[in-house]
């Protein structure tokens, strides 16, 4: 993870360790199951350590050894084990290499195994931070390698100026409802997949190297609940690309009032060489702009949405923001 270069200084993590209630019921010591603008900020006038009882309430990390961990995975093995309650970490500026694993359920290989920053913790948020694979080089990848800068898994999650730094899969948004906002997402080849249910607001996409496709959703059944939204955000960048790929038999992405300020490919979708993916897929464009926005080429079974189909997709809505977000 790099923070360097970033206006904002500090990380916040919001960590559920061990057994977390969904839904309405009491998941924590604060008695509430949603996040909040509070949540993602650190007050630094007060001491950096918060006591309530024996559990430390706000972890402070630095690299230069003023705080009470080096690592920030050393702060993450400082909450305990059935730990209900909200731990904030607060990671000082630096360069932290190590890998943040913030609740592991079982060893992957591959894709999955790569990730620099792995979190399969409910309600988890991340602000002002950086978070980089560097395996892959920017300019395509190296023999086919991928290297994930964050793979999230947990339910409800919320990123907030948060850069996201690789090439080939940068961030797997593997599943959960997450809410990722003026956010920075870098990189060539699939670099947003998975099969989570999230909303991607004002958010600067940004293709490197050659390029190939922005986005690959992993839906594979009507019944699964899931797709990608991008709400006002823009598409820079070289290459010529996809705006997304089926990866799934019922992928579903969309683009709303977005800016394409880079080649599309005319068709603009990919079946993922499954031609009876392009029956049961949802791909859409609303009110998109930009020299890529033209569909008068775009592929016959993507959609260009009237305002009453891409309405479901503008907001926190899409990911069920009224039970679990207050901001």
């Amino acid at each position: 993870m790099n923070l360097t270069g970033l206006m904002t200084c500090f990380l916040v993590l919001l960590l559920f360790w061990g057994e977390v209630k969904i839904g309405f019921g009491q998941i924590n010591g604060d008695g509430r199951n949603y996040i909040t603008w509070n949540d993602l900020n650190v007050d630094d006038h007060r001491s950096p350590l918060r006591e309530s009882g024996y559990q430390k309430r706000v972890i402070v990390v630095d690299v230069n050894g003023r705080g009470d961990s080096v690592t920030v995975q050393g702060a993450v093995d400082m909450v305990p084990e059935n730990n209900t309650e909200r731990v904030k970490i607060h990671v000082l500026p630096g360069v932290y290499s190590d890998d943040l694993i913030a609740f592991l359920e079982m060893q992957r290989e591959g894709t999955w195994k790569s990730a620099s920053v792995t979190v399969e913790s409910d309600y988890f948020c991340a602000s002002g931070i950086t978070f980089e694979n560097t395996v892959v080089a920017a300019g395509g990848g190296v023999d086919g390698y991928q290297a994930v800068a964050l793979r999230i898994s947990g339910e409800k999650a919320v990123f907030y100026k948060v850069r996201f730094l690789g090439s080939q899969d940068t961030l797997l948004d593997e599943s959960g409802s997450h809410y990722f906002f003026h956010c920075f997402i870098q990189g060539s080849v699939d670099f947003i997949f998975g099969n989570a249910r999230s909303l991607y607001q004002e958010c600067e996409i940004s293709v490197v190297g050659d390029g190939f496709a922005v986005a690959a959703q992993h839906r594979n059944s009507v019944a699964e609940d899931t797709g990608f939204s991008f709400v006002n955000c823009t598409v820079s960048g070289t290459g010529n690309v996809y705006l997304g790929r089926a990866w799934g038999n019922y992928s579903r992405i969309i683009y709303s009032y977005c800016e394409f300020d880079i080649d599309v490919r005319p068709e603009g979708w990919e079946d993922w060489r499954v031609p009876s993916r392009q029956n049961t897929v949802v791909f859409g464009e609303y009110e998109c702009r930009g020299r890529g926005a033209d569909r008068s080429r775009r592929a016959t079974w993507s959609r260009a949405l009237n305002c009453s189909e891409a309405r479901p997709f503008f907001d926190t809505a899409f990911i069920r923001g009224e039970q679990w977000l207050r901001l």
